[in-house]
């Protein structure tokens, strides 16, 4: 016999790794989960809107960092349960390669936001450190220092 269960809620989350110079921009975060924790920036899918439009506008209100949505470059979707501690939650991921120079301004939750080398990464919330290294192995070129 079969039974039907509740339909889990499922949250739509967009990230971004964003690339300068051989580094990447993290944010220190201002709330739960993971409050003082490094993150890529990133955040809710607001209804409406594409994966890809959310990564940029979170990127902008996150560190000032304009980038368009065209230009942004998808790395992967991540579902596994248990990745958020707040419940199921299913991000895609994507890569802005921006000049050096490029600025970054905390805003929005974040508490910080700087440029961290690659080969020097904090411990990072969430599953971010595997979201990075994806984006390594799919875009080789992301240590390139200009």
């Amino acid at each position: 016999m079969t039974t039907e269960t509740e339909p889990e809620t499922i949250r739509y989350t967009a990230d971004v790794v964003c690339i300068r110079s051989g580094a990447v921009l993290l944010i220190e975060r201002g709330h739960p989960p993971h409050k003082g924790a490094w993150a890529l920036p990133g955040g809710h899918v607001d209804t409406g809107e594409t994966s890809r439009a959310a990564a940029a506008r979170e990127l902008a209100e996150e560190t000032g960092v304009k980038v368009a949505p065209a230009h942004l470059h998808q790395i992967g979707v991540w579902d596994a349960p248990g990745r958020d501690p707040r419940g199921r939650y299913v991000g895609v991921a994507y890569l802005a390669v921006v000049p050096a120079g490029t600025e970054a301004v905390a805003g929005d939750d974040a508490r910080r936001a700087e440029w961290w080398p690659l080969d020097a990464l904090p411990d990072l919330a969430f599953d971010h450190a595997d979201i990075i290294a994806a984006a390594e192995g799919e875009f080789g070129e992301l240590h390139r220092r200009d």
